[in-house]
């Protein structure tokens, strides 16, 4: 199995990249599969893409590609089935792409400094979060969406307002989720802004059911 890992940016880059890609792809060689990572937009092709089991948008931000063909390529892609994983500041690009939108599940709006909060796990049921505790405390960049996307993905956690200061989403707070409404499975998680989040257990098998789910593997 192969999962790439694209991370360009073009608006906000955020430093904990690097340990992100190195994170992945550690990930991969402890558990059975390759990540290829780039900033490339050039593997944003329909026989590029058709190699992969997934594509993981690593803190991406602004325009993906230049390129109208790539916006095809991603959308055709995950209609025929091709998995898509958010991570952090996916949900910070490509704010004018419809398709995109739907893909991720929500647009970034704004976010408190970071601190620590409380996490709630509504849904045990998923391989992202089967490991988890009813309530994970952690410390990471809250973000707020334009629209709360509960209705049209299955909300897997929600942040707890009340643990930190700054929130403006309210009681009912995602900050992870997955749908297959378009084709292939989509899950994306609004953790991962510091460096740290890349080195915490729980965390990273946050991220590996993420995968394990939209490729396929579970």
């Amino acid at each position: 199995m192969r999962i790439l890992v694209y991370s360009r940016t073009t608006g906000f880059r955020h430093d904990s990249i690097p340990a992100g890609v190195a994170a992945l792809t550690a990930l991969g060689r402890d558990h059975g599969f390759e990540v290829v990572a780039t900033e490339d937009p050039a593997v944003l092709t329909p026989a590029d893409l058709s190699g992969f089991a997934a594509v993981t948008f690593l803190s991406t931000s602004g325009t993906v590609s230049d390129d109208p063909a790539a916006h095809d390529a991603l959308e055709g892609y995950v209609r025929g089935g091709g998995g898509f994983a958010g991570i952090h500041a996916a949900s910070t690009t490509e704010y004018d792409w419809p398709f995109f939108g739907t893909l991720v599940g929500a647009r970034f709006d704004t976010h408190p400094e970071v601190q620590p909060a409380r996490i709630l796990v509504e849904d045990r049921a998923h391989a992202s979060t089967a490991h988890l505790p009813e309530t994970w405390a952690r410390t990471d960049e809250w973000y707020d969406f334009r629209t709360n996307p509960r209705g049209s993905v299955r909300v897997l956690l929600r942040a707890d307002e009340t643990s930190y200061t700054g929130g403006k989403m309210g009681a009912d707070h995602p900050l992870a989720w997955c749908h297959d409404t378009l084709g292939g499975r989509s899950f994306y998680t609004a953790l991962g802004h510091t460096d740290a989040s890349f080195a915490e257990p729980a965390m990273l098998a946050h991220l590996l059911g993420g995968l394990r789910y939209v490729s396929g593997s579970r």
